[in-house]
């Protein structure tokens, strides 16, 4: 059986005071419709957001940044060659950089963006829901085939449920080592792995996915953690953040008798308000590392 790891949960839950003290150019490529939103949470948590999406001036800012993150939400012309150029700058500045490979597998168009991202980069961390992530793993030869995604939700096959959870971990591990890269996947229970360790964290609410952008704003919050730690810590800290402050938010939501409008500025709030202490009270943090 699976234990929580405490001394994981106190190790990474440090690097909150390390963010806010550095408070690093968190440098954001994301989608017109959750811009602000991704904005205040990157600011909440203790990073400086850039929202600069024009390809002119990307690698200026990809040389200051403290992280680049690139979310394929709306592929806007515009927004093309910019994410090319942000790919090829973070390699050359060994900025880290985050994708958010939105409804990766629905479209040509997005596949063929997201290969290319990838290849033109050494990206640090890919966060995405089960079927983006196991699109990408098609794309790249790990499995043979992969769940067309329902839009930018996960297909409901691909739902990740505690029967399939080892299973769904070493899949995505597999995926991981061939990319050479770590990977979030967001779900009911996320699954973090660099291809070696393997991690579960059992904060979700499902009303995270009643709001517009919480997914965008999970993978800002992991760019700005890749900032100043390693990608994986990253990846783990940026997860229970998000996770535990959704829990929180909605029980005061229900406290309250509010819906989902009311859930997105507790949501704000209670990453305002993250802190060690609450990651080491409420993290649901397991290490499958022994293939458990």
């Amino acid at each position: 059986m699976l234990k929580i790891d405490y001394q994981k949960l106190e190790d990474t839950s440090k690097i909150i005071e390390k963010l806010r003290d550095e408070c690093p150019l968190t440098h954001c490529i994301t989608n017109y419709v959750t811009i602000n939103d991704c904005a205040n949470a990157v600011l909440a948590i203790g990073g400086s957001p850039a929202m600069a999406n024009e390809e002119p001036e990307i690698a200026e800012f990809v040389n200051f940044a403290g992280a680049t993150i690139i979310n394929l939400g709306n592929l806007l012309d515009n927004q093309i060659e910019a994410m090319k150029k942000a790919a090829v700058e973070t390699k050359k500045t060994k900025t880290p950089l985050v994708i958010d490979p939105v409804a990766v597998g629905v479209s040509q168009l997005r596949n063929e963006m997201t290969e290319e991202i990838i290849k033109l980069s050494n990206v640090d961390v890919i966060r995405g829901n089960m079927s983006e992530i196991k699109a990408i793993g098609k794309i790249f030869g790990v499995i043979d085939e992969s769940t067309v995604a329902k839009g930018v939700d996960v297909a409901e096959s691909d739902i990740i449920t505690k029967e399939n959870l080892s299973s769904n971990a070493r899949i995505i591990s597999q995926i991981a080592k061939k990319l050479n890269t770590t990977i979030a996947v967001s779900g009911k229970i996320d699954i973090i792995t660099d291809g070696e360790n393997i991690y579960y964290i059992d904060n979700g609410e499902e009303i995270m996915s009643k709001i517009t952008g919480s997914g965008c704003m999970l993978s800002c919050v992991i760019g700005a953690f890749s900032a100043v730690a390693e990608a994986l810590d990253a990846a783990i800290i940026g997860s229970l953040s998000m996770t535990i402050a959704g829990e929180l938010a909605y029980k005061t939501c229900l406290r309250n008798k509010q819906g989902s409008g009311s859930f997105r500025t507790y949501l704000i709030d209670e990453l305002y308000n993250m802190n060690d202490k609450k990651i080491i009270k409420y993290g649901k943090l397991y290490n499958d590392n022994d293939g458990e």
